[in-house]
């Protein structure tokens, strides 16, 4: 099967590493800065791009947490031409660190990743320039994107946007009583800079 050109191109955007410096100096007070990694992985690529993406407090990068797969494939739709499921790890342990260290992505499998299937966001894209695009995912209607994390049940609201240079993260983390955020952009997204292309 081939990739769309949208879908290749989303993940041109998506793979690198990033931070977002600029954004903490101006308002450390909402935002931590964050250095983030999203590594594309030899994973489902008969019909998607898939990305291994993990982030770390920049005064402690040997402590990186969140991590996730993020597979882009092809969309149900020509208004939403690309969709990401995530996955989460089995084994998270196994792969600390591997944003850094990409070689411990070698052993990673698909049988040690469990689906997440109310985690999915639809993707849609903006013409900004001749051959550069905004994308903007957003999570689908009527989904709830929820797991367990050490024993713990976690509800996250997804989203981003991504241009040929910046991420922008709207993940947060979501009170299933409250339905209000308690991490994450609260205030608005992280406002990642690409500083290397993978």
């Amino acid at each position: 099967m081939s990739l769309s050109p949208e879908l290749i191109t989303l993940g041109q955007y998506l793979a690198g590493e990033f931070d977002n410096k600029e954004q903490a100096i101006a308002d450390p007070v909402w935002y931590v800065h964050l250095r983030m990694w999203q590594r594309p992985i030899n994973l489902f690529s008969e019909d998607s791009i898939t990305l291994f993406a993990e982030q770390a407090n920049i005064i402690n990068l040997d402590n990186p947490y969140r991590q996730r797969i993020m597979r882009l494939q092809p969309g149900h739709n020509s208004d939403a031409p690309v969709k990401v499921q995530y996955y989460m790890l089995k084994y998270p342990d196994l792969l600390k660190g591997a944003g850094r260290n990409p070689a411990l992505l070698n052993t990673l499998t698909a049988s040690q990743l469990d689906l997440l299937p109310g985690c999915v966001l639809s993707v849609t894209q903006q013409l900004i320039a001749p051959n550069c695009y905004k994308f903007t995912a957003t999570s689908l209607p009527n989904t709830n994107c929820s797991f367990t994390y050490l024993g713990n049940t976690i509800h996250v609201s997804l989203g981003f946007e991504a241009s040929a240079t910046e991420f922008h993260s709207y993940d947060k983390g979501i009170d299933p009583a409250t339905k209000k955020a308690t991490w994450g952009a609260i205030l608005g997204p992280y406002r990642y800079t690409k500083r290397e292309q993978y």
